[in-house]
């Protein structure tokens, strides 16, 4: 599944340079100053040294723009951000909250049914 949500984009709107490392904090949860540093760690010392900086650019070449209207607050962008990083946690969760409701549900309409013998006798007799 690839929505617009679940994809890696470059975020212009936090940006330093081509907003490659921002895009990777939105996509992956963590602090942009984290993924910096690491960033510009790899760059100077690490094994990947050589490849780092024309892989930024690449990466800020290929990458589209974040759009504007992908999240609509801030608690939505965090909800895109877990599915992300755990799709089956997320899966689960939803799951979860479905069958609370599901159960919460079937106590209300216990309740109904209980109260209301005609309406009681009408579902009896539907099923």
């Amino acid at each position: 599944m690839n929505t617009p949500r679940t994809t890696l984009y470059r975020d212009k709107q936090n940006a330093k340079l081509l907003g490659v490392c921002s895009g990777i904090a939105d996509y992956t949860g963590v602090n942009v100053f984290w993924i910096r540093i690491f960033t510009v760690l790899l760059a100077l010392m690490g094994p990947l040294a050589g490849i780092m900086i024309p892989a930024y650019f690449i990466a800020g070449m290929l990458l589209e723009k974040k759009p504007p209207y992908l999240y609509s607050d801030q608690k939505e962008q965090k909800y895109w951000q877990g599915v992300r990083q755990s799709p089956k946690r997320t899966a689960r969760e939803i799951r979860s909250r479905m069958k609370d409701i599901d159960r919460r549900l079937a106590e209300v309409e216990s309740f109904y049914v209980s109260s209301n013998p005609r309406l009681n006798a009408e579902i009896e007799r539907l099923r």
